[in-house]
């Protein structure tokens, strides 16, 4: 089954869905600053486009690329800045 996400306004949208390995979203980030909590353990592969993180007890932005990826632990939260839209797939583990 897929499920429909829709989070800040339609500015990030994304569709969720499971395998074997778990749970998995795939979406798109428009322009902007975001901060996202997590339940679990996410891997966020940045699939197109370039985005900013500032992940959990960090205080410099990180930007990744197409190709990169980057992790945030169950129970904290995240922010993500982008000036163009990036695409995305976040794992769940």
């Amino acid at each position: 089954m897929i499920q429909e996400n829709q989070y800040f306004d339609g500015n990030v949208k994304s569709l969720g869905y499971a395998t074997a390995e778990g749970k998995s979203t795939i979406g798109i980030i428009n322009p902007g600053e975001y901060e996202f909590g997590t339940a679990q353990k996410e891997i966020m592969h940045i699939i197109e486009g370039s985005l900013s993180a500032l992940l959990p007890d960090n205080q410099e932005w990180k930007v990744f690329n197409t190709g990169s990826n980057f992790e945030v632990p169950a129970n904290s939260s995240f922010k993500v800045k982008t000036e163009i839209q990036a695409a995305y797939l976040c794992q769940y583990r």
